[in-house]
């Protein structure tokens, strides 16, 4: 009997986890489906849009300089070990262009940024929840999500591809140091290298490299993800100021594992689309 009971607590326990998963992922989807609508209907909160764009874009500039230039200088370091030992650095322009545009600087900008900038908004929203100031506005009748979701909804949809471009720029100015300095490279042979690995796939209206298209694609979506995993975190935190770090820890978790598992899904789309 006690086999059974213990079997029949663990399988009313997952029953729980499964009912509470599908809870989180209905009001997720909710809650990404009012950010839409509030982006096109007024009320409009311009000033705080621009509070948020300036606390999420500009506020990570410094580490998204710096992720994208030890990883290009990184990138270039570690190519060159192999291809030296077929007589292919002249090559490595390509591989430190292909592989941060296309997947490292939109997927790294996003982890940076969600760790920087998502944990902030997880942590400012669970202490407004915890306090009742989120209350607080919805009894003088403001929508909450109006107010405090959409503007930095709609932030991360603007900074994340701005800091994405910084990042493949930093990173491939970063190969090049390397490549100049220690490899012996001329800027005009590693640069040539970099543009013809994006124009091999191709062109978007004779002049965007499709490379260039697919690394510009994710950061929209990878910048609705730290939004939204940030505020539903952050508006449903519980438990004082313990609650607070856990929402932030959660968000950061959550949004990782999410972006990773967006980044092979869109990967496949978009090639399916402009490649194939």
């Amino acid at each position: 009997m006690k086999i059974f009971d213990g079997l029949f607590s663990l399988a009313r326990y997952q029953a729980d986890r499964i009912r509470l998963l599908a809870w989180h992922t209905q009001t997720y989807v909710g809650l990404g489906g009012r950010a839409l609508r509030g982006m096109v209907t007024r009320p409009f909160y311009g000033r705080d849009m621009i509070v948020q764009l300036d606390a999420i874009g500009v506020g990570s500039l410094g580490i998204v300089f710096l992720t994208g230039l030890f990883t290009g200088m990184v990138l270039a370091l570690q190519s060159a070990v192999e291809m030296e030992r077929f007589g292919a650095t002249i090559y490595i322009g390509r591989l430190v262009g292909a592989s941060t545009v296309r997947e490292l600087g939109p997927v790294l900008t996003a982890l940076m940024v969600s760790g920087r900038a998502g944990s902030g908004i997880a942590a400012e929203l669970g202490a407004m929840r915890v306090t009742e100031q989120i209350d607080a506005l919805q009894t003088m009748g403001v929508d909450p999500v109006r107010k405090l979701v959409v503007p930095r909804f709609v932030a991360c949809l603007i900074a994340l591809p701005l800091l994405t471009i910084i990042t493949d720029i930093v990173a491939i100015l970063g190969g090049l140091l390397i490549s100049v300095v220690k490899l012996d490279l001329t800027f005009d042979l590693y640069m040539r290298s970099v543009y013809q690995t994006l124009a091999q796939t191709g062109f978007v209206f004779r002049y965007i490299p499709i490379d260039f298209v697919m690394g510009m694609v994710k950061p929209f979506f990878f910048g609705a993800i730290i939004a939204l995993t940030a505020c539903h975190f952050g508006m449903r935190t519980q438990g004082g100021t313990e609650g607070v770090g856990r929402a932030a820890t959660g968000s950061v978790v959550a949004a990782s594992i999410l972006i990773l598992a967006t980044d092979y899904f869109l990967t496949q789309i978009l090639i399916a689309l402009l490649i194939e």
